[in-house]
């Protein structure tokens, strides 16, 4: 251990230093090897405890920053969308075979806690982190968090699902215009150009791709526009989807067909249909995204975009292990999606060809 001399015969450690910075051992260690960026207030503090005790790392003390704890941190932004728990289960099990275990924290949608749960995870020294949604989905990146991300060490990678502009993060993204492709195709050549958007938030880098690609379809099918059947300033969930549904309908703009920005906003937008009196899909096509267990128990059973959860846990764990062993990992990689067609889509019916 570190060590250095009071007045007396007490010998000091790493811990002693920490305990009067007001700092934990970890920020003391970094500069002592000068690992990683700290404060500048936090590094004169300790620099002058150091040279006040004659403090001198020894090869003990330099391990505290290079031993792996066989841990990677992943931030989810929040759990209960059953899209986040695939991912972060997907994850998991490919960790495991790796040898490394995962800390979980769920941020509830709330940018401070996620903000919180970056620091904790930096001080429970966790070798890699992976970053599920939350301010890595932003179409803008958020630049104080930007900034939190880049005074993370040199040596703990990072991947995101999204992006974070002005930071060194590994990215693997879900090819949001191919999803799209594949969903306007399959309703196109159902007959249906009628075709509405319910759910997401036109400022998630994800959603705004969906939408302009949407928009570019109906361009290129010669199908006009209409604002009024797409949501650009929604959520993500049940509750939400299913009030805006019922706006739509009630405002007389009656679709053909239905996409859903999630499985979970699916189940409301079902819902909805259901008690206005429209039949899944004899009336109204029903398809979304994210192929999670609701599609399976949704009836009719629904017509969903699938990520392959396997691959891409995997993936974003591969992804951080092999730059923690020092490989060089592509800094983007696109997964690639697919449709898997159940009962909740259908032709358009008679009559309503336009």
């Amino acid at each position: 251990m570190d060590r250095g001399k009071l007045s007396g015969e007490k010998t000091i450690t790493i811990y002693d230093i920490a305990k009067e910075a007001g700092v934990s051992p970890a920020t003391v260690s970094r500069v002592l090897t000068s690992s990683a960026n700290v404060r500048q207030d936090k590094k004169e503090k300790i620099t002058r405890l150091i040279e006040k005790y004659n403090f001198t790392p020894n090869a003990m003390a330099r391990s505290l920053s290079d031993t792996r704890s066989k841990i990677i941190g992943i931030i989810a932004a929040d759990v209960r969308n059953p899209f986040y728990s695939e991912v972060f289960v997907a994850c998991e099990v490919a960790a495991r075979r790796l040898g490394y275990t995962v800390l979980l924290c769920n941020s509830l949608g709330e940018t401070q806690i996620e903000k919180s749960h970056l620091a904790k995870l930096q001080e429970q020294r966790v070798d890699a982190l992976i970053q599920l949604g939350g301010r890595a989905d932003d179409l803008v990146s958020d630049l104080e968090y930007v900034e939190l991300v880049n005074s993370l060490p040199g040596k703990m990678p990072m991947v995101v699902t999204g992006k974070l502009d002005g930071t060194q993060c590994y990215q693997v993204q879900i090819d949001a215009m191919k999803s799209m492709d594949l969903l306007m195709d399959h309703l196109i050549g159902l007959g249906h150009r009628e075709i509405a958007i319910v759910g997401g938030y036109i400022k998630v880098l994800s959603t705004f791709e969906k939408i302009q690609r949407y928009k570019q379809i109906l361009q290129r099918n010669h199908i006009p526009f209409r604002p009024e059947m797409v949501e650009e300033h929604g959520s993500y969930n049940a509750a939400s989807a299913y009030v805006r549904m019922n706006r739509m309908l009630e405002d007389g703009n009656i679709p053909t067909a239905v996409i859903a920005i999630n499985d979970f906003s699916a189940a409301g937008i079902a819902q909805s249909l259901t008690e206005h009196g429209y039949r899944i899909p004899q009336d109204i096509s029903l398809v979304s995204y994210d192929n999670t267990y609701i599609a399976d128990v949704l009836i009719p059973k629904l017509t969903s975009i699938d990520y392959n959860y396997e691959n891409m846990g995997r993936t974003l764990v591969e992804t951080v292990t092999g730059a923690l062993e020092g490989r060089q990992m592509p800094r983007l990689q696109m997964l690639e999606p697919t449709l898997v067609v159940r009962d909740s889509s259908g032709p358009v019916r008679q009559g309503e060809r336009r």
